[in-house]
């Protein structure tokens, strides 16, 4: 991974970290707190670049691709497509389609549908209290989510489909 930040002082504390957390020396190595040595290799981090200068391009497909979905699914009749918050700009990374509670039972249906069809249309992510690991561990009144997890999933998001 990478971290980016236009924080100096947070940039030099995460290259601290990062190499291994060795003071500055020119021959002897002291470690003044744990730190480990997650630095990329230089090939990563050439392809990191590559992809950033096509971040633009790929930020504007997807933002294509949300208006292609919304304008045809103003059409359709309870299923809403989440649109970004009003103040936030959003990267559009997962398109996802919500059933009004009165269709919630479809979701299922829509889901083996749009497979069938080869559309890769999938549920939206677990939560974290129903996967095994977490199975035991504190909670609080999730009723709002859980409500969400039966009515919401995720439509095909990649950026090559809002190409025109």
């Amino acid at each position: 991974g990478a971290l980016i930040t236009n924080d100096e002082r947070l940039a030099k504390r995460a290259k601290h970290l990062t190499t291994t957390a060795k003071r500055a020396h020119p021959w002897e190595y002291f470690h003044d707190e744990v730190g480990y040595n997650y630095r990329m290799p230089n090939i990563n981090a050439a392809l990191g670049c590559a992809q950033l200068e096509q971040l633009p391009k790929m930020l504007e497909e997807k933002r294509n691709l949300y208006e292609r979905y919304k304008n045809s699914v103003g059409k359709l009749t309870g299923v809403t497509l989440l649109k970004e918050p009003e103040g936030c700009r959003s990267n559009y990374w997962l398109q996802t389609l919500m059933l009004d509670t009165a269709y919630q039972e479809k979701l299922t249906a829509a889901l083996e549908f749009t497979n069938a069809k080869g559309l890769m249309t999938r549920p939206i992510w677990n939560l974290l209290h129903t996967l095994p690991s977490y199975i035991n561990a504190p909670r609080m009144d999730l009723h709002c989510a859980q409500d969400l997890v039966q009515r919401m999933f995720n439509i095909p998001s990649s950026s090559a489909l809002g190409r025109a």
